[in-house]
Parts: C-alpha cells; sequence; structure tokens
C-alpha cells in the first residue's frame, strides 16, 4: 500500500467513526420490561397483527420524545414528530415501565382513537394496576381492527388478570385464525394462560 492509500483509508475509517458518533442518539437510563408480552405482525395495520412491538424506539429523558425521522430526542411539543412516530413512543416508554409518561404522550395525539393508540393505552393503564379501564381501551381497539393480534393478546392477557381464562381462551383462538399458533402474540397469550 502506498502511504496515500492508508491516509485515504484512514480518514474513511475516522469519518465513518464519526458520523456514527453524532448519529447515535442520547437514550435516558432504564431498562425495558419484557412482562406483557409483544406483538406479532408488521408495520400495518387490518389483517396484519398491527405495528410490532419490535420496533420500539430508544427513549428520551422525560420531556423529550425520539424522532425516528432525526433520529435523535427532541421536545416532546416538537410539531415535526408525525402521529405514528408519538404512537410508537407512547409504546416504547410503555414497556420500557414509563407507564404514566406513555398516557402523557398518548394524550398529545390529534387522533387518539386508532387502534394502536388505544391498544398503548390500554397496555399501559394496565400495567398501573387499572385493568377494568385497559380492558375498555382494548374492546375499543378492537373494535376499530378485529384482525390487530397484539390487541387481543394483551385483551386476553388482561383477562387472565381477572380470573376469566375462558375469555382469554377465545382471544388466543382468534388470534389463530389471524396469524396461525406460530406468531409471538399467540405464543405470549398461550403462555400467560398456562402460567396465570
Amino acid at each position: 500500500m502506498t502511504i496515500a492509500t492508508v491516509r485515504i483509508a484512514s480518514i474513511l475509517v475516522g469519518g465513518c467513526i464519526a458520523a456514527f458518533a453524532l448519529s447515535t442518539p442520547a437514550f435516558s437510563i432504564g431498562g425495558g420490561s419484557s412482562s406483557g408480552g409483544s406483538s406479532s405482525g408488521s408495520s400495518g395495520s387490518s389483517g396484519s397483527g398491527g405495528r410490532s412491538s419490535e420496533s420500539t424506539m430508544p427513549t428520551c429523558k422525560k420531556g423529550q420524545m425520539y424522532d425516528k425521522r432525526t433520529k435523535r430526542c427532541v421536545k416532546q411539543s416538537s410539531a415535526n414528530v408525525t402521529e405514528e412516530n408519538r404512537t410508537d413512543y407512547a409504546y416504547s416508554l410503555a414497556k420500557a415501565g414509563r407507564y404514566e409518561e406513555a398516557l402523557a404522550i398518548l394524550d398529545t395525539l390529534k387522533d387518539p382513537n386508532t387502534a394502536e393508540a388505544l391498544n398503548y393505552r390500554g397496555y399501559a393503564t394496565r400495567k398501573l394496576g387499572r385493568t377494568d379501564e385497559g380492558i375498555s381501551y382494548y374492546l375499543k381497539s378492537v373494535e376499530l381492527d378485529p384482525k390487530y393480534a397484539q390487541v387481543r393478546e394483551y385483551l386476553g392477557e388482561a383477562y387472565v388478570i381477572k380470573g376469566r381464562l375462558d375469555l382469554a381462551k377465545e382471544q388466543l383462538e382468534t388470534i389463530k385464525t389471524i396469524c396461525g399458533t406460530d406468531c409471538e402474540a399467540y405464543h405470549d397469550l398461550n403462555e400467560a394462560i398456562l402460567k396465570p
């Protein structure tokens, strides 16, 4: 190798490292919570199981939210953050155990009555111990998108908490018709039913 080639290579490597360092968002301390199950499906809604919890995003310090477009934390009041981004970020907060903050983000939505927003509101309220309130949100979500597997999983888990295994099993059977027995929603609810 010539000296010029080595210099060019070192400049490129340094540039890549700098670009990576500058593009990495600042995260708050606090781990995610895997309790409560996950979802199945993809980014669509009807027929695909809703947006996936697999796509939870990083969480930021209180008063900020992660902007998927810029890949960094911004003020929650930022007008440039989409409704979908706000909804997904609320779910990320809920999965990290920051339920009150998740509900506060959901309160900023222009349209809080989407299947995903209602599901995530149900999840946060259920995790706060308000199971009946959570069930009411889940049922509204099911009305909007009957083929949303994740909400059916969470509804079934709420029924398990209430001791209504019969209703939980009904949700499990519905999930089976939506995404089969290999999807995560089916596995997670089945496990919750087997180990109440």
